[in-house]
């Protein structure tokens, strides 16, 4: 039974890893980690929930902790079999989660450059190529609509 345990963990992390659109790698989904955890602890990416978060961090620290909820001294199989279970668990939710990020990463550049594509030109003094200003203050103006 422990053996067909271990072939669904492997197996399900396997289907996450080779579940993706094909844009974006292992590789990138595994360096996208430290970025999708800065942006969760800046607010950016509301879409990874505190409590996701929370409990990847448990999971690491477990597996870094040496206690341990099966010692390796008492039982040396079982106890390493339930940290490679933790790890397992925790880089398929990590590179499922980064997956997501990815994507969101993208979709947030490409509105970037589309709101930055779709703003009319302006020069120094806040006009457009037409010649009108576009209500940005003029450069050295600091009251609106004092007279010189």
């Amino acid at each position: 039974m422990r053996k067909a345990n271990r072939a669904a963990a492997g197996a399900a992390a396997w289907r996450v890893i080779q579940n993706t659109d094909g844009d974006v790698s292992v590789w990138q989904r595994a360096k996208a980690v430290p970025r999708m955890i800065g942006a969760k602890l800046r607010g950016r990416y509301p879409e990874l929930s505190t409590g996701k978060l929370l409990g990847m961090l448990v999971l690491v620290a477990y597996i870094l902790s040496p206690v341990d909820f099966v010692p390796e001294l008492f039982i040396p199989l079982l106890g390493l079999a339930d940290d490679v279970a933790i790890a397992v668990w925790l880089a398929t939710m990590a590179v499922g989660e980064s997956e997501r990020f990815v994507l969101w990463e993208r979709q947030e550049q490409a509105q970037r450059a589309f709101h930055q594509a779709n703003q009319p030109d302006q020069d120094a003094y806040g006009r457009t190529d037409s010649g009108q200003r576009t209500g940005h203050d003029v450069p050295g103006d600091h009251a609106h609509g004092a007279r010189h």
